[in-house]
Order: structure tokens, then sequence, then C-alpha cells
């Protein structure tokens, strides 16, 4: 008998510890895939600092052709998010800033980007002096 009650008393523990030990366990995770060069969902971050006085809108050239990104706000800083279609066949990417109030502007040279890295773009208050960066 008294093997009978140890036996059913050891079933009891287990069938309280092993949906604990269940919850625990954690199945191995394999990390995310490295983003492709030619994956269509990719992003790639611009962080535009504006040191002019003036309202800048910023724009994305492709093929010649402008597409309105957002606004830099005078004397601040603005984040967007780009989706990998704005950029060209081999990541390459031309900006263009236009304030709001002024003529003319501020053209970056064509510059390419990889995936997982971002660009900065600082405007200038003489905006032909301003600068670009990709990380």
């Amino acid at each position: 008998m008294r093997q009978a009650l140890s036996r059913s008393r050891r079933l009891a523990v287990l069938l309280v510890v092993a949906p604990l030990g269940a919850a625990c366990h954690s199945p191995l995770q394999t990390p995310p895939p490295a983003p492709s060069a030619y994956d269509p969902d990719a992003m790639v971050s611009l962080q535009v600092a504006n040191h002019n006085w003036l309202d800048v809108v910023i724009y994305v050239l492709r093929d010649g052709q402008p597409q309105r990104i957002g606004i830099a706000t005078a004397a601040s800083s603005a984040s967007f998010v780009l989706p990998r279609r704005m950029l060209g066949q081999a990541g390459e990417i031309q900006l263009w800033g236009r304030p709001i109030g002024a003529r003319g502007g501020a053209f970056t040279e064509t510059v390419v980007v990889q995936p997982g890295q971002w660009i900065e773009w600082t405007l200038e208050i003489d905006l032909s002096r301003s600068a670009i960066g990709v990380y």
C-alpha cells in the first residue's frame, strides 16, 4: 500500500511539475534574416537636421521625378522612413530640399544605400553648403 501511495504521489508531483517545465522552455529561436538589397519591404531611415531658418520640403528624385517625403521644420530635426521602392535598383538615391517662401534649394549628389544603412542630411543656412552622409 505504501508503494501505491508513493507512486500516486510521484505521479501527482510529475503532473504539476511537467507543465511548469514546458512553460519555461523556449524553443531555439533563429535570428531574423538579414535584409536583402532587393527586398521590396525594406525601409531606409532618413534623418534631416535643418539649420536653415525656413521650413524645407524634402523630395526624393527618382528618374528626374520628385516624390515628396515631408517637411523639415526650420531649426529642428526630422526623421523619415523611405520604402525601398523610392530608391533605384542598386539602392541609389538623390534628395532635393525646397525652402518654403524662397527660391533655390539643395540637391544632394546621388548616393548608394545598402540594407541596414541610414542617411543623414544636414541643411545649412546657405543651402548650397548642405552635406549628406550614409552610415
